[in-house]
């Protein structure tokens, strides 16, 4: 090389140098690799990780949502059982003694569910275990809640066959010539029982069954005349007497407000009528207990 002077000189570095230089160039290019692999390795990891973190928040939040509606289904089954109870007191099943099937879900709010860790993960599994329990138990509730309607609806059933078979209605449109009680006969002049009402109308006047039930007998009775008997169950019968045509026949099903004779004067009567019986048990009552309608 040239000095200021323009003279020249010379210098030599040594081949270890160089050697060293390239070596530590080439150390501090791999230091620089491994740096930039392993940062992009801890960027892709951190991606995996919020897009985890990110399911993890859905998730919870499904779960949420999964758990509230568990807690208002389990307030309508107790809605139900509350209902089913009261109906079960008002019907006589069962008595006033008060049971209780005790419920209970807990589900993470919006401000929990913003992270997702171990402790998040834990908590995620045991609400989806409490979850499972209750699920679980409404099964159970809801297989004792269909037996319970079951038996409700039997009752019912029965019922509305007991109030269709109930003689609730009159025979006939016409008037009261004589009621239920002790009375003079109008043939003997004696005092009677009469076990029925008596009621006038015109002569082949509609009469009709006074409930639903079977015709048990469609005969002629020397004092009662023409007679029909509809056995109605649950231990009623209802008698229709005098009557001037059967058209109903022992056997025949009959239901409420059905045509089955005609109004007339046979067997012991003093005019066009129909003679009106309701049993009890074989016992004779008084009709006016059973008619509903004016």
């Amino acid at each position: 090389m040239a000095d200021l002077a323009g003279q020249m000189f010379r210098f030599t570095i040594p081949r270890n140098v160089i050697k060293g230089v390239f070596a530590l160039a080439l150390i501090g290019a791999s230091i620089f690799g491994y740096f930039s692999y392993t940062m992009l390795a801890i960027n892709l990891e951190m991606g995996e990780l919020e897009e985890l973190r990110q399911v993890a928040l859905r998730q919870k939040r499904e779960i949420q949502k999964f758990s509230l509606k568990i807690d208002e289904f389990e307030k309508q089954v107790a809605r139900l059982e509350k209902f089913d109870k009261k109906l079960r007191i008002i019907t006589a099943l069962e008595s006033g003694t008060e049971t209780h099937d005790t419920f209970g879900i807990g589900g993470p709010n919006d401000q929990n569910a913003t992270s997702f860790s171990e402790e998040s993960g834990k908590y995620s599994a045991s609400v989806l275990n409490k979850m499972n329990e209750d699920l679980d138990h409404l099964g159970q509730v809801a297989t004792k809640q269909e037996i319970s309607l079951h038996e409700l609806d039997a009752f019912f059933k029965d019922q509305s066959s007991l109030l269709t078979s109930t003689p609730s209605i009159w025979p006939s449109k016409g008037w009261v010539t004589s009621g239920f009680g002790y009375r003079v006969s109008p043939f003997t002049g004696l005092r009677e029982l009469h076990e029925g009402l008596d009621i006038a109308t015109q002569l082949n006047a509609d009469i009709i069954a006074t409930a639903n039930g079977v015709v048990i007998e469609s005969k002629r009775d020397s004092g009662y005349g023409n007679t029909i008997e509809i056995d109605h169950g649950y231990g009623i019968i209802s008698r229709y007497s005098h009557n001037a045509v059967n058209l109903a026949k022992r056997g025949d099903r009959v239901k409420r407000g059905q045509l089955i004779a005609r109004v007339g004067s046979t067997g012991r009567s003093t005019g066009p009528h129909v003679h009106y019986e309701v049993l009890l048990n074989g016992v004779p009552v008084n009709p006016f207990r059973y008619i509903l309608t004016d």
